[in-house]
């Protein structure tokens, strides 16, 4: 733990003092990076435990993903969310959201940027807080990220943190804002932002309905015991049972999960109340006779719910969906740049990949498999990316196509997930030509 932190203070340090005082930093410990070789130049998927087999002979355990990028037309800040040292457990999760919006409006005359990268802490609950920042930010509003890893930041204008001294608080997450410029040059073009959600789970059995609910915090964290019963029946049934049944039907054994649907209102401020209707997965720890034991917290007595259970085969379908939507896209730019001429004809220019440490070689059993969908239609553009524990991703996940989930899961928003890989892609519109 300690070699982390001085490992992420070192990097920080010579970061900033190459990239300059104005630069938002944002330097992470994850589980994996997803990258072009600096030597061979060769695109490669690698997990921590790669480096730690090759430390013997190579005598470093750490490997590093560095990305710098200038996108004209937008300006970029580190944002954080912080909890006072003093005041018990709960985040500024409010002073958070209002700070993003804040920092939107006055750069670009809008609350709601174009993109926002979230970092989470090892110890944050994202779920309030994306549910959150899906209430207050407009549905063109792009969010991605990873839910948990050792981060530090530095913001690119300090005096902008108007809440002091750093000492007072813990910082749960930080994000990194892309707000359009309202004051950029004319002749600058225009950077776009897209996304898609490559989902690795497939729901199985019926839906339950939670009738009991109990929450209990443990050493290994916060944990929900709930009886349940299947839907349109009255016999409750015991959490063992239930699993017993939803392992029976799947071939090999896989981690299981619950897709909890949830409604509920949701203040940001002096706001109206406003009415979510979200899907939030948590990790299935057990059972005994009466009650299923799920991670998290946030199940209300009345939700319904359906298991989900890791599934490599729906992933690389949904992998391949993603490629199709990019190579949509690319022939609806092609299809563009050929009725309007070579002036303001769209390129893509980056991409960033945000994908479970689940995934990867020994998941789909060869490697590439989460970078195919840039690697199949936009080979040689800078991309990056991460494999960490639990993915962000705004929008309405694929999993929702599965003939098991009915209507109310498939017009539910998931914002945080499992055993999937979030892709942003970039684009890049040049300014027309004056005549």
């Amino acid at each position: 733990m300690l070699l982390r932190v001085v490992f992420l203070s070192e990097t920080l340090y010579l970061l900033a003092a190459k990239l300059g005082s104005k630069t938002p930093i944002i330097v992470s410990c994850t589980n994996g990076i997803i990258g072009r070789d600096a030597v061979t130049g060769e695109h490669k998927e690698v997990m921590l435990e790669d480096f730690w087999v090759d430390a013997a002979s190579k005598n470093s355990g750490f490997g590093m993903l560095l990305t710098v990028g200038y996108l004209p037309g937008l300006k970029v800040e580190a944002l954080p969310l912080l909890r006072p040292r003093k005041a018990g457990p709960v985040a500024m999760i409010d002073n958070f959201v209002m700070d993003i919006k804040n920092y939107s409006a006055s750069v670009s005359g809008s609350t709601s940027p174009a993109l926002i990268i979230m970092f989470g802490g090892e110890e944050a609950d994202l779920k309030p807080v994306m549910e959150k920042l899906d209430h207050a930010m407009s549905r063109e509003t792009i969010i991605a990220g990873g839910m948990r890893s050792q981060f530090l930041y530095r913001r690119g204008i300090e005096s902008r943190n108007i809440y002091g001294s750093s000492t007072k608080y813990f910082t749960d997450a930080v994000a990194l804002v892309f707000a359009r410029d309202e004051d950029k040059p004319s002749g600058e073009g225009k950077i776009q932002f897209h996304s898609a959600i490559s989902s690795g789970v497939s729901a199985i059995g019926p839906r339950y309905k939670a009738v009991s609910v109990k929450e209990t915090q443990s050493e290994t964290g916060l944990t929900t015991w709930l009886t349940s019963r299947r839907e349109g029946e009255q016999e409750i049934l015991g959490g063992q049972m239930i699993i017993d049944s939803i392992e029976s039907e799947l071939v090999n054994k896989t981690e299981l999960f619950i897709g909890v649907s949830k409604q509920r209102q949701s203040v940001i401020g002096s706001e109206n109340p406003k009415l979510l209707r979200s899907l939030a997965l948590h990790q299935v720890k057990g059972g005994d006779g009466e009650h299923l034991f799920v991670s998290g917290d946030g199940i209300g007595s009345g939700d319904y719910f359906h298991f989900y259970h890791s599934d490599p085969k729906a992933a690389l379908s949904a992998t391949s969906n993603v490629s199709k939507y990019f190579r949509n896209l690319k022939l609806d730019w092609r299809s563009c740049q050929l009725h309007a001429g070579d002036v303001g004809s769209k390129e893509v220019v980056g991409g960033l990949v945000f994908s479970c440490w689940g995934r990867g070689a020994s998941f789909f059993g060869h490697s590439n498999v989460d970078s195919s969908p840039f690697l199949d239609n936009f080979p040689g553009i800078p991309m990056a990316g991460i494999f960490g524990c639990g993915e962000v991703g705004r929008g309405f996940t694929m999993l929702n196509a599965d003939d098991h989930v009915d209507q109310e899961e498939k017009t539910s928003c998931c914002c945080l997930h499992v055993y999937s890989t979030v892709y942003v892609l970039v684009s890049y519109t040049p300014a027309p030509l004056k005549h």
